[in-house]
């Protein structure tokens, strides 16, 4: 019998490199980025990293500014044609499912929408939960104030900018939901330093929620990933556990969509 053969790599690295400029680009969606900037970023040389956003420009891609390259008129273009979610949940599926098994409890993932909220885009159940996930939760929105889906979005805003969009007294849902603006704004700083968000009887009796985001290369949000599960049975004592299995999750996640090969 003939040795095996190693599986062939079609990556075609010029390109990878220029989707990484894209996604660093991203991270500066207002001010844009010198060359210089995006070529640190990404770990390439200057002039391989100008050639690179040369080419961009000419298809529309990125533009230029100045000194500064923005995200370009033809990629937006072609975004606004784009399934926000489809290639995310195809790749996300199987890793909810598993993280669903190992927890004996329901997962979702969700993702920003233009709005400025979360759209519900996958979920995964363990046996335990089989039953309750007939009603199918894909596509239901909830108060960003009283879920760990919202909070973890909630922290990406600056406490200023919330209290100009937050009303002084927010909905209750529970007598456990927090209504009162700065206690909330205080409970999200607790969720930026933490890296990770709870919610304990505020949407639902007996309803105990963990959230983690998902972040690209450039640290942007581009999705959050939520455990969920009655008091009964998933108590405050798996929470440890429970942060660990997810961040297990996110991290083959991310290898999965950005891993990618080294320049």
């Amino acid at each position: 019998m003939g040795e095996a053969t190693e599986p062939t790599d079609l990556t075609n690295k010029s390109v990878a490199k220029a989707v990484a400029l894209l996604r660093a680009l991203a991270a500066h969606p207002r001010t844009g980025a010198t060359v210089t900037t995006l070529a640190k970023a990404v770990g390439l040389s200057r002039p391989t990293a100008f050639r690179l956003l040369q080419t961009l420009q000419q298809e529309g891609l990125v533009d230029r500014v100045d000194t500064n390259y923005v995200l370009g008129w033809e990629l937006a273009r072609l975004g606004r044609r784009a399934d926000p979610a489809a290639g995310l949940v195809a790749h996300a599926q199987p890793l909810l499912q598993e993280l669903a098994d190992a927890v004996n409890e329901s997962v979702t993932l969700s993702v920003p929408n233009l709005e400025g909220g979360l759209d519900l885009v996958a979920e995964a159940a363990g046996s335990h939960v089989l039953g309750a996930l007939a009603r199918n939760m894909v596509g239901q929105r909830y108060p960003l104030h009283a879920s760990s889906t919202g909070k973890v979005m909630l922290a990406e805003r600056s406490p200023e900018r919330l209290r100009a969009e937050l009303p002084e007294t927010l909905p209750a849902y529970t007598p456990f939901t927090i209504t009162d603006r700065e206690a909330l704004l205080t409970e999200l700083g607790q969720v930026r330093e933490q890296g990770y968000a709870i919610i304990d009887n505020e949407l639902e009796p007996e309803l105990l929620s963990l959230s983690r985001p998902v972040r690209d290369r450039s640290g942007t949000l581009i999705a959050i990933l939520t455990l969920n599960g009655p008091r009964t049975r998933f108590t405050r004592s798996r929470i440890p556990s429970g942060l660990q299995e997810m961040q297990k999750t996110i991290d083959r996640l991310t290898e999965l969509l950005w891993g990618g090969p080294s320049f």
